[in-house]
């Protein structure tokens, strides 16, 4: 969590004028923070519930994870149009005609990235980069402020040994002989 923190945190200062270096650096911290997140909490998971009870956790686990990431997107998009939709003003007083300011505001702007490669004027072209690299600034500082929180959620995480014992458990449906009634 605390790879993943400053990973996303050296996000938020990156600009338009930021070099590939810094970027796949910054990456790879973040990256290293969110891939060493991918098995240590199921095996934690696991080795805090029953037996009988592990598919049903990590199934949970999975469905909480996908619920998790869908939500962080449609909120970091929204984050990321409105800081756009903000920025359309300097866009607008960058010279840009209203339909290209329409179409790198708000909704529109992350759909029309490449729209700036069509930009010839050099000084359009930074106001643009700047308005992306400030509205996606604001994504990362939400981005860090909750692995911030995951940080402090894993201070409350119990320790608990592994099992070095193998126990077999048989899933699936009891047919109605095989259940007891307590006879």
């Amino acid at each position: 969590m605390i790879l993943l923190t400053i990973g996303n945190g050296l996000y938020i200062y990156l600009n338009a004028r930021s070099s590939i270096a810094e970027i796949v650096g910054f990456e790879i911290v973040a990256g290293i923070g969110a891939g060493l997140l991918f098995e240590p909490p199921l095996i934690a998971l696991q080795a805090l519930v029953s037996q009988e009870d592990t598919a049903t956790a990590t199934a949970t686990l999975g469905f909480v994870r996908c619920l998790a990431e869908s939500f962080s997107v449609v909120i970091g998009g929204v984050v990321f149009q409105n800081g756009m939709q903000n920025r359309a003003q300097s866009l607008r007083a960058a010279g840009l005609s209203a339909d290209m300011t329409e179409k790198l505001s708000g909704g529109y702007a992350a759909a029309n990235v490449f729209l700036i490669e069509t930009v010839s004027d050099l000084h359009q072209k930074l106001v643009i980069k700047e308005a992306f690299a400030w509205s996606m600034r604001n994504m990362w500082i939400l981005y860090t402020c909750v692995s911030a929180c995951g940080i402090v959620a894993s201070a409350f995480i119990v320790k608990r040994a592994l099992s070095k014992d193998h126990v077999e458990t048989k899933t699936g449906i009891l047919r109605v002989e095989e259940q007891s009634f307590g006879c």
